[in-house]
């Protein structure tokens, strides 16, 4: 009988998919656009895997959909609020994710967003390419100072701690708040409203879950300095984006850097952050390099082939089995 596993895309780099595509049937979503639940269901019946990425909404009714065949949900991301780890734990089904291939590349985008933020590089490129350099000014797009400064880390995991590491080379002083690191020879842990107050930037490395949900606020905002900025290359949902568009308006917050949002992806129906001059938006390109994506991918058909072959997956969820079983068994 021939294994079929569920790709939710078409194309995508590194070999994996042409691998998987050696010892089983891959039943691909043939669409451009993101696919609607339904159009995954309508694809699901009979797989044994589903290769999905990071916003590919992952749920009971598509698990249901593939039917108890489903042995391993794979996903080509970090992150995995999309998926219902719960319906799949009791369907004793693996879900795996990909840690480890893209701190690095990660690291290097939530840098390029704090250049940019502070010291205002996007309103500058748009005046530029508008035709609006007409003379120099001193007061033109003036920023903030990088090096030197205090960057507070909320979430100090692999790529927190690579990011920690690039702010040594600017001179600046770091810290972090996390329940589960201590103090280290580059940071020094300290808790959420400490961070807060003292930092310059404010970087944020968080999971989103229902913890972490809006953990930042009307009331953590205020809590920060009117000149820092705030950068997230996390989860949309850990930033309440109503009252970020708020402090940075009112100027008790001097700028932002996004890479993630609540609503992704945005089409034309454009979230009002993307108009603020003070804040800098990027869709989601944080791990957007040819040999990062390629590696995650890569990893992601990593898990499902070691399913297939009765190997307990190399990079389940933290805390998760990698050997499929239902939880009553």
């Amino acid at each position: 009988m021939t294994v079929r596993v569920l790709s939710t895309r078409k194309e995508l780099p590194g070999t994996g998919v042409d691998r998987l595509g050696a010892v089983a049937e891959v039943v691909t979503w043939p669409g451009i656009a993101k696919p609607t639940p339904a159009d995954l269901a309508a694809l699901a019946p009979g797989v044994t895997g589903i290769l999905a990425l990071g916003n590919d909404p992952v749920d009971a009714a598509l698990m249901d959909a593939a039917g108890p065949s489903l042995r391993v949900i794979a996903l080509a991301s970090m992150g995995f609020d999309n998926v219902d780890r719960a319906a799949a734990a009791e369907r004793g089904i693996v879900v795996t994710h990909t840690p480890g291939v893209l701190a690095e590349t990660t690291a290097d985008l939530t840098f390029a967003l704090i250049l940019a933020a502070r010291r205002r590089l996007g309103a500058a490129v748009s005046r530029l390419s508008q035709g609006g350099w007409d003379v120099f000014r001193m007061e033109d797009y003036l920023g903030l100072d990088v090096h030197g400064a205090t960057l507070g880390l909320v979430g100090y995991g692999q790529i927190g701690r690579a990011v920690a590491r690039r702010a040594q080379g600017f001179g600046m002083r770091v810290i972090h708040h996390d329940p589960y690191a201590g103090d280290d020879s580059v940071s020094t842990a300290v808790d959420l409203d400490t961070l807060l107050a003292e930092a310059d930037v404010v970087s944020l490395h968080v999971p989103l879950t229902p913890e972490t949900r809006h953990l930042i606020s009307h009331r953590e905002l205020a809590t920060m300095k009117p000149t820092a900025t705030l950068v997230s290359t996390a989860r949309g949902g850990v930033v309440d984006e109503e009252a970020l568009l708020k402090a940075v308006q009112e100027g008790t917050l001097h700028s932002a850097g996004l890479d993630v949002y609540e609503r992704e992806p945005m089409g034309e129906e454009l979230s009002p952050l993307v108009a603020e001059p003070y804040i800098v938006t990027l869709p989601h390109i944080g791990s957007a390099t040819e040999s990062t994506r390629a590696a995650m991918t890569d990893l992601a058909v990593d898990n499902i082939l070691d399913v297939l072959g009765d190997r307990p997956a190399r990079t389940p969820l933290p805390g998760t089995s990698g050997t499929p079983g239902r939880v009553d068994a």
